[in-house]
């Protein structure tokens, strides 16, 4: 019977380790440079990432302009994606978007996105990041706040997380999402202030 010690990994420990190693690079690599530094970020933050038992299960960042919304939640989502894979083997999934680039696939006529595809793969997807939600400033047609209800309702229903980064509060961002929008992000979401100087002076926000 040949010896095992205990100070040397099974072949599933070996396993696991790889699994958690690709999907950490894979994420790493779809990280935009200038916010794959990591980062102190804030403690609500830090504390949605580990899902701690204080913590509510989605996550909106506010603030002004500049004070690190962006550069927080890329890392909080690397932080949330380690805390997920050590305690599963299963590879969660996390759909990353920028609100403008979000906005124009899920438009009815964008012959490079089938939208209504595009709607179900973002409804179970285990953790949606939409960054500067209220980027956009011009409405969305009504096709559009309609897939977005679609997407953050079924969501909401089965408690699957989102991390929104947004420079005003979701009541101020129905004439952009819709008022159903607006209201089920408001609901499901811990809101987080971050405050500070503008970080663009000499860093990435």
């Amino acid at each position: 019977m040949p010896f095992v010690s205990d100070d040397e990994p099974d072949d599933r420990e070996s396993v696991l380790r790889e699994r958690i190693e690709d999907a950490t690079s894979r994420h790493y690599d779809r990280t935009p440079v200038i916010y794959r530094k990591p980062i102190s970020i804030h403690t609500a933050a830090a504390a949605w990432a580990t899902q701690d038992a204080s913590a509510p299960a989605s996550l909106f960042l506010t603030g002004a302009i500049g004070v690190g919304k962006t550069h927080t939640a890329w890392e909080a989502t690397r932080r949330w994606l380690a805390a997920h894979m050590a305690h599963t083997s299963r590879i969660p999934s996390i759909e990353t978007w920028r609100s403008t680039a979000l906005f124009d696939a899920l438009r009815h006529d964008n012959r490079d996105w089938d939208a209504k595809a595009l709607t179900g793969q973002l409804q179970r997807a285990d953790l949606l990041f939409i960054d500067d939600l209220a980027a956009a400033r011009v409405s969305p047609t009504g096709w559009t706040q309609e897939r977005l209800y679609e997407i953050f309702d079924e969501r909401y229903i089965n408690g699957r997380p989102v991390l929104i980064t947004c420079d005003v509060l979701p009541g101020q961002i129905s004439h952009i999402v819709g008022d159903r929008v607006a209201s089920r992000l408001g609901e499901m979401c811990g809101i987080t202030l971050l405050e500070g100087a503008d970080r663009r002076t000499g860093a990435a926000a």
